[in-house]
């Protein structure tokens, strides 16, 4: 494991842990949200952040989640497949001296809880599925309606070219471009 800090890498932007390099594997391949991304993201999440009751679904480093925290959300749960990740992320939680729940297994397999938690915030980046995608359709998206508190918002990071289409269960408010990344908010219906 090492400190981040060099170009690209990935911090903790504002609140009790701003600043903070977060931790990553030596070997890391994944696509952290870049820090103007997250930014960005938070810039426009505004006063939903402040106690919220945040899931951050294929966290990665945790970055997402430990932003929020550090901005005052009252709890995270993090949902990462890999272990290692899911230890760094535990790792974070201590470097940045914050409290979340870490969950070490695939999203599916966490959204198939018979009585799921109800959250102010959901924060996905999983995969990018690149090219022209109906993200509408994916049934992680739609399963997640049942984790939502019904003011609640579904903040998704996405390829660019990935679209919405019409869905029974969600109401895109916006989608913002960051060249090949977009975010995408949403409410429940």
């Amino acid at each position: 494991m090492k400190k981040s800090g060099g170009a690209g890498q990935v911090r903790v932007t504002a609140g009790s842990a701003g600043g903070l390099w977060l931790k990553v594997p030596r070997d890391f391949n994944s696509r952290p949200t870049q820090n103007r991304v997250k930014q960005a993201i938070f810039s426009s999440l505004g006063e939903r952040v402040p106690g919220a009751k945040v899931l951050d679904l294929y966290a990665g480093t945790g970055s997402l989640g430990l932003e929020a925290l550090s901005r005052g959300a009252e709890s995270a749960v993090f949902v990462e497949k890999n272990r290692l990740h899911a230890t760094l992320i535990q790792e974070n939680l201590v470097y940045c001296k914050l409290l979340g729940q870490v969950v070490n297994r695939s999203v599916e397999s966490h959204l198939e809880q018979k009585t799921p938690a109800c959250f102010n915030l959901i924060l996905a980046d999983p995969p990018y599925i690149k090219g022209v995608h109906n993200l509408s359709n994916d049934p992680v998206i739609i399963a997640l309606r049942r984790f939502i508190h019904p003011d609640g918002l579904l903040v998704w990071e996405h390829d660019s070219l990935n679209r919405w289409e019409v869905n029974p269960h969600w109401k895109l408010l916006k989608t913002a471009s960051y060249g090949e990344s977009s975010v995408s908010y949403l409410l429940p219906l």
